[in-house]
């Protein structure tokens, strides 16, 4: 079920964030209630369907927020709009090769110890320099999930980390924040934030 006062609220409340509907929780049929509801960015994690679900909305904004495989990016790269989850060298590399566009990146980025994927943050200096001249890629932004917890400042101090560095090296956006810590992100400055079983089950908390 679509919670769209939740929708019509969150975009009277914040003009200024890019809400990304995260779309594993449903099928095409589910994408185009969102799409009724006045949604326009969505985010896919699993290679196969993400591209399934672009051919069926190609007008809407598809964001690939998963961990992509060197291996599936032939697949799925060119079906991108905007790509959260840059956290290596081999997959820049990978993308330069394949691409047949310009990709505008999110650089994926550890601020947690639990955080499987990402690089340090004081890995992103360097990776940035190594990829600058790649012209495939487009990095617009830093992105990082925060630990699961109920510790708001463990959740802030994640948050104000990726900022610090958006703003170090000048870049328009910061995609952090989910269903259980948007707010906490938005108020240290996301510009996008991803969201998902709170659409469905319009749980605000």
């Amino acid at each position: 079920m679509v919670e769209q006062a939740f929708i019509n609220e969150f975009q009277q409340a914040y003009p200024h964030v890019q809400l990304i509907a995260v779309t594993k929780y449903t099928d095409i049929a589910g994408v185009a209630k969102f799409v009724q509801a006045g949604v326009t960015h969505f985010g896919e994690n699993r290679a196969d369907v993400f591209v399934q679900k672009k051919l069926a909305f190609p007008m809407m904004t598809w964001h690939f927020i998963g961990h992509l495989q060197t291996n599936k990016v032939k697949q799925v790269i060119d079906h991108i709009d905007v790509l959260h989850s840059l956290d290596r060298l081999s997959l820049a590399e990978e993308i330069q090769k394949r691409a047949t566009k310009v990709i505008p990146c999110f650089v994926q980025v550890k601020t947690t110890t639990d955080e499987k994927f990402g690089m340090m943050v004081d890995e992103v200096p360097t990776f940035l320099n190594t990829i600058a001249s790649m012209d495939k890629i487009q990095v617009i932004g830093v992105m990082t999930m925060a630990e699961h917890t109920t510790d708001e400042t463990l959740i802030r101090t994640s948050f104000q980390q990726l900022k610090q560095l958006q703003v170090t090296h000048h870049l328009p956006s910061a995609s952090m924040g989910m269903s259980n810590d948007y707010r906490i992100a938005i108020e240290e400055g996301a510009t996008h934030v991803r969201l998902g079983r709170i659409l469905y089950q319009g749980d605000q908390g």
